[in-house]
C-alpha cells in the first residue's frame, strides 16, 4: 500500500478493506494524537434505541479482552497521556493524546477499544447508571435543558431533534446484545477513518491499523432522511431557577451549501465575539445578560442558527424584544462593509489558531475525512471566507432571519409567558 501525498506532510492510506489512515507530521511538536472517527451518530438510531452511539461510546473505554478499563487508565497515566470521547448527531470519535515516544502503544490501545471491545453485560448496567445520570444533571442544567429543546423545536419528529444522550425510557431499555449488534454493523471499515497529528511514522500507524482491522471489511455508511421543513414554535419548561434562560433557533445550511460560509460571518457579526451587536446591546449597554451568544452549525445536509441568553425573569419580555429588533434590524438594513471585515478576520484568524496543537490538527483530518471524503486545505477555507461579499451576507442573512423560528425557554413561569408569544 503506497501513501499519497495529499498536502505537506500530510499522508493518506487507504486499506483494501476500506479504512482509510490519515497523519500529518509536526516536527515543531513532541506529541502525538490519534483518533478514530466512524461515521455514525444520534440521527442514525430509531427512537427505541436512542442514545445507542454515546451508550457504546462508553463501553469502548471499557476494556478489550487483552485490556481491562483500568489496564487503558493505567497505561496512559503512566506516561501523561490522556484519552477522550465523544458522540455527535453525525459522528463518533475516539482520541489518545500521548508524548510522542509512546504513539505505538497509543495505536495499539486505540485500535483494540474500536475493534474488540469486550460489550461485557455488567459493564453495560453500570453505564447504564451513569448515563441515567448524565441525562439528569443535563435536565437539571437550564442552560442544557433550553438548547435540547430548542433542537426538538427545530427538527420535531425527526432524529436530528433527538438527544444524543437518548432519553431515560429508551437508554433502559437498550440491551447487550442490541450494543453488540450497533458496534458490528457501523463499526466497519468503510464507516472509519483514522487520523493522527505530531511527531508521527505514518506507515507505523497503517501497519498497526491493519492488525487491527485484520478480518473486517467493508461496512455500511448510514443513508440519512433530509427533515422535514416544519418547526414548533415555541418550547416553554417551568423551573425554579434564578433566571430565565432564553434560546432562539432558526434553520441554516449544510455542509454541501457554500452559503453556510456567509452565514458564519452573520453569526461572528450577531453574537460571535465580544465585538457582536447582541453582546454589545444586552450586556454591554443594557445589562440584561451575563452570557449571550450565537452559534452556526451545520450537519450533512441542513443546519442551525441559534441564539442564547439567561436573564432575570422580569427582563425577560425586554430581553426577547431586544433579540426582535436585532434581528429585524439585520433583514431591513443588513450588515457594514466594516463589520464584514471585522468579522473576516475574526473567523479567519480562529480558523488558523485553532490548528497550533497536535489534537486540533488530528480533529480536522478526521472530520474533514469523514465527512467530505478529502482534506481541505487551510488556505481553502480561508479563501471562502474571503469570498463573501456584503451582498452575499446581507442576501444570506435576510434569508435565513426572514423564515419562520422557534424560542424556548426555561425558567420561573415561562409556560404561562410563553402562551402571550
Amino acid at each position: 500500500m503506497t501513501a499519497q501525498v495529499i498536502a505537506d506532510g500530510v499522508q493518506l492510506t487507504e486499506l483494501p478493506n476500506g479504512l482509510r489512515v490519515v497523519t500529518e507530521r509536526m516536527d515543531s511538536v513532541r506529541s502525538v494524537t490519534l483518533g478514530c472517527w466512524v461515521g455514525v451518530g444520534n440521527r442514525d438510531e430509531d427512537p427505541v434505541h436512542s442514545g445507542s452511539s454515546h451508550f457504546l461510546e462508553h463501553l469502548l473505554f471499557k476494556g478489550t479482552p487483552e485490556f481491562s478499563t483500568r489496564d487503558l487508565s493505567i497505561a496512559i497515566d503512566g506516561v501523561g497521556g490522556d484519552m477522550n470521547a465523544f458522540t455527535s448527531r453525525e459522528y463518533t470519535a475516539y482520541s489518545f493524546r500521548v508524548p510522542y515516544t509512546s504513539a505505538a502503544l497509543a495505536a495499539e490501545l486505540l485500535g483494540a477499544v474500536v475493534t474488540r471491545p469486550s460489550l461485557d453485560a455488567d459493564d453495560l448496567e453500570s453505564e447504564r447508571m451513569v448515563i441515567q445520570e448524565e441525562l439528569t444533571m443535563a435536565e437539571d442544567t437550564p442552560d442544557d435543558l433550553v438548547h435540547m429543546e430548542l433542537q426538538q423545536s427545530l427538527f420535531p419528529g425527526h432524529a436530528l431533534g433527538s438527544e444524543v444522550l437518548g432519553t431515560v425510557e429508551s437508554i433502559g431499555s437498550i440491551q447487550p446484545d442490541t450494543v453488540r449488534a450497533f458496534h458490528k454493523h457501523w463499526y466497519q471499515p468503510a464507516n472509519v477513518v483514522v487520523a493522527a497529528a505530531g511527531l508521527v511514522d505514518h506507515e507505523e500507524l497503517v501497519a498497526t491499523m491493519a492488525g487491527a482491522f485484520d478480518g473486517m471489511s467493508g461496512g455500511d455508511r448510514p443513508r440519512r432522511t433530509k427533515p422535514p421543513t416544519e418547526l414548533r414554535a415555541v418550547a416553554a419548561t417551568d423551573k425554579a431557577v434564578e433566571q430565565t434562560h432564553i434560546s432562539l433557533g432558526w434553520r441554516g445550511f449544510g455542509l454541501d451549501d457554500d452559503r453556510r460560509y456567509a452565514l458564519s460571518l452573520a453569526n461572528q457579526i450577531l453574537g460571535g465575539s465580544l465585538s457582536s451587536r447582541l453582546f454589545h446591546e444586552i450586556r454591554e449597554k443594557r445589562g440584561l445578560a451575563y452570557a449571550v451568544f450565537s452559534s452556526a452549525a451545520s450537519y450533512s445536509d441542513t443546519g442551525i442558527f441559534t441564539m442564547y441568553a439567561g436573564t432575570s425573569p422580569d427582563n425577560t419580555a425586554e430581553l426577547l424584544e431586544v433579540i426582535d429588533q436585532e434581528v429585524a434590524g439585520v433583514i431591513a438594513n443588513g450588515f457594514t462593509d466594516d463589520e464584514l471585515a471585522t468579522a473576516k478576520g475574526g473567523v479567519a484568524g480562529a480558523t488558523m489558531m485553532a490548528l497550533e496543537d497536535s489534537s486540533s490538527r488530528m480533529s480536522r483530518l478526521g472530520s474533514n475525512m469523514l465527512l467530505f471524503d478529502r482534506i481541505k486545505e487551510l488556505d481553502e477555507s480561508v479563501a471562502a471566507i474571503e469570498r463573501v461579499s456584503l451582498d452575499d451576507l446581507n442576501a444570506v442573512a435576510a434569508e435565513v432571519f426572514s423564515a419562520p423560528h422557534c424560542v424556548s425557554l426555561v425558567g420561573p413561569n415561562v409556560e404561562a409567558f410563553a402562551s402571550s408569544l
